[in-house]
């Protein structure tokens, strides 16, 4: 017991987390849980409490053991992390395969939903039920003889392809860096990202400055530096990770890794009667079909198209009237876009910046969020153990003045942490034995640190990503089932699970929401009237191209997934060249290798779903027009978010939950509006 995965403790004790005893305490798990499911195979009668609670019990240990193990591999990685992570996923996938295939636990989970018992169960617990047996037949439990044993073998592969894409796309990105003797290259940027790249230099016993792939390094620099040949530098690095094409080193080249993903799911639903991979994916969406999916791209394609074209052209006609001669490529692009912004609307992210120091936009998040849903947030500092000096601790309070929930705040982008912004679960709400066991999340983001003395300023997007991820995070802790597969963002559909996230985006650009957290860090002056109407005005400044940017990513994961043809790296690009023929405005330059490091579908779990970005904004859009006709502090209208979608979890379809907030079935005009396409 002197194991920390192995007492049960009501945190992770990160401290005492170390490589050497990770594996043993998954392994002994495991070896429990499949004694606990032989007894459990035996049952004559199941019902609820003897057969169903005691798998989530084992469901539930296993998690907070694999929980802060997974996390940790994402936020602190190191080469003997990685070593024991890797050696213990095929354990994790044998059992969590052999689960899916257990014809004796399917028997039970369906005797449970035929027995007249059943409506006795409430609806949480009866989505569980429907959820399950779902799970059991895309898991494989019809499959027998060699079938079964393929079966087995694809999803091993799966998780070990799966992990070496994402451990190929972070080495990659951490492995390049440009170390500058002076200044000089670095006409153009603002001062906090010299003293920034200063800084990253200092970080690493360096003089001078150092340049990184990390994102808060690579805005910067591709936005602003004046210097064609350093932005071109970082872009071609950038946009080559984890490939062939030179600017890292070829031996963390992803094609293959691609070529077997696709090619082992192909097989996955060719194997469970699917015709293609993406029909397997859409039987936990929303969506119904892949024509469905494609309609709704395309259409918001069409209706986007036109701006877009309007809006590149005027950025070439800017370019030129700077001076600019050639062709407007890649890395100019970005770089041109803030000089037009800047003449257009007299406002830059560096005007911004000073409004947005961290602890003033958290409180002020954590403001909001009290307004709306009558809660309280406060941070949490003794003997709470973290992986890492910066991340912070907090717990929710309700109403009532009972905990809710808590969660790990890890702001800062660093090395051994993957890039990107995310919401995992910690420890998932179960209600057993009369006792509430409170949800945790992980909220974690690669954001601007602070530099020097100074505070950490945020540009206005970094605001809008941490806000997004808090909305996940809400999702999973103000959830009021009892239920752990179908609390917080579980038995959620994948393409709805977004909207509590987007949603919280709106209060970004509502003033009233702004002057709760919008000061001046120096003066404590608030966002000034004149400054904000500049931001409101840019607000759709080329969002028709950003628009295009998700379609073609969400066109070209759903293609992608739909063809059975796929075999080499050729096809892959192939694909993606004919959707940006058809949907991109701005191409580019063939060395771009994007879906080497598209990890959201070939690493993350969005494989034929991306588009639920798209999908899930015409919810979050929709249900925040709600809030814009009833004032979006409205306590009422807060009050009925949180009891018809943000407490609901997955305890019911997400279309149920959107038409008890609204009243009706979602509508796209919001969402067009809020992008600036005339409806």
């Amino acid at each position: 017991m002197n194991n920390p995965l192995l007492n049960n403790s009501v945190l992770p004790q990160f401290e005492q987390i170390k490589p050497a005893i990770i594996k043993s305490a998954i392994e002994e798990i495991l070896l429990e849980n499949r004694k606990q499911i032989s007894s459990l195979e035996k049952l004559e009668e199941c019902n609820w409490e003897n057969f169903v609670q005691p798998l989530e019990l084992l469901d539930d240990r296993l998690n907070k053991a694999w929980s802060p193990v997974r996390h940790l591999n994402s936020v602190k990685s190191s080469d003997e992390l990685r070593e024991v992570y890797n050696e213990c996923l095929p354990l994790m996938s044998e059992y969590s395969t052999e689960i899916g295939q257990n014809k004796k636990l399917f028997d039970g989970y369906q005797q449970i939903s035929n027995s007249d018992n059943y409506n006795d169960l409430n609806d949480a617990q009866q989505k569980t039920l429907k959820d399950s047996l779902l799970y059991f037949k895309l898991g494989g439990v019809d499959l027998s003889g060699e079938d079964k044993k393929k079966y087995q073998s694809i999803q091993k592969k799966l998780s070990e392809l799966q992990t070496n894409y994402e451990n190929n796309l972070l080495d990659s990105t951490q492995s390049w860096e440009l170390i500058l003797e002076d200044d000089c290259r670095l006409q153009g940027l603002p001062d906090y990202a010299v003293a920034m790249l200063k800084q990253y230099a200092e970080q690493k016993s360096l003089t001078g400055y150092r340049i990184t792939l990390d994102m808060p390094c690579y805005i910067a620099v591709i936005t602003y530096a004046a210097d064609r040949n350093l932005r071109k530098e970082i872009y071609q690095a950038f946009s080559t990770r984890a490939s062939n094409q030179g600017y890292t080193d070829k031996k963390w080249d992803n094609a293959a890794n691609m070529v077997e993903i696709l090619r082992n799911r192909k097989e996955k639903a060719n194997l469970l009667g699917f015709s293609h991979y993406s029909e397997l994916s859409l039987q936990t969406k929303m969506a119904t079909s892949y024509d469905e999916v494609v309609k709704f791209l395309n259409e918001l394609a069409e209706k986007s198209l036109p701006v877009a074209h309007k809006d590149i052209e005027q950025l070439k006609e800017f370019a030129k009237s700077e001076g600019f001669t050639e062709e407007l490529m890649a890395w100019d692009n970005a770089y041109y876009s803030e000089k037009l912004k800047q003449q257009k609307y007299k406002i830059s992210d560096e005007d911004l910046k000073p409004y947005f120091s961290e602890d003033l936009v958290v409180s002020g998040l954590f403001k909001i969020v009290e307004k709306l849903y009558q809660i309280k947030i406060s941070e949490v500092i003794n003997e709470i153990q973290t992986w890492h000096d910066d991340v912070r601790f907090f717990q929710i309070q309700n109403a009532d003045g009972e905990i809710s929930g808590k969660f790990y705040l890890d702001l800062y982008a660093r090395d051994g942490k993957r890039g990107g912004a995310w919401m995992d679960e910690c420890i998932n709400r179960y209600k057993i034995n009369e006792k509430i066991q409170q949800p945790v999340a992980y909220l974690t983001c690669n954001l601007t640190p602070p530099i020097g003395d100074e505070p950490a300023l945020f540009t206005h997007d970094e605001v809008i990503t941490l806000f997004h991820e808090f909305g996940h995070g809400l999702h999973h802790m103000l959830t009021t089932v009892d239920v752990p597969e179908v609390s917080g963002i579980n038995g959620v559909e994948w393409d709805a699970v977004e909207l509590p996230s987007q949603f919280m985006e709106n209060f970004c650009w509502q003033k009233e929401a702004l002057d709760l957290f919008a000061k001046h860090y120096k003066t404590g002056e608030s966002l000034p009237d004149e400054l904000y109407q500049k931001m409101i005005k840019a607000k759709n400044f080329q969002s028709s191209l950003q628009m295009l940017r998700q379609i073609e990513f969400s066109l070209f994961d759903m293609q992608l997934h739909q063809r059975n043809d796929v075999e080499t790296e050729q096809d892959i690009q192939q694909i993606l060249d004919a959707v940006r023929k058809k949907v991109a405005v701005i191409i580019p330059p063939s060395f771009n290798k994007f879906q080497n490091s598209f990890a959201h579908i070939f690493a993350g779990g969005y494989a034929a779903g991306y588009y639920s970005y798209k999908w899930a904004e015409v919810l979050s859009a929709d249900a925040f027009s709600a809030f814009e006709k009833e004032g979006i502090f409205n306590i009422k209208t807060g009050k009925r978010f949180l009891q018809c979608i943000l407490s609901q979890g997955g305890s019911r379809p997400a279309r149920e939950s959107f038409e008890c907030f609204m009243g009706r079935e979602p509508e796209i005009n919001a969402l067009l509006r809020h992008n600036g396409i005339d409806v």
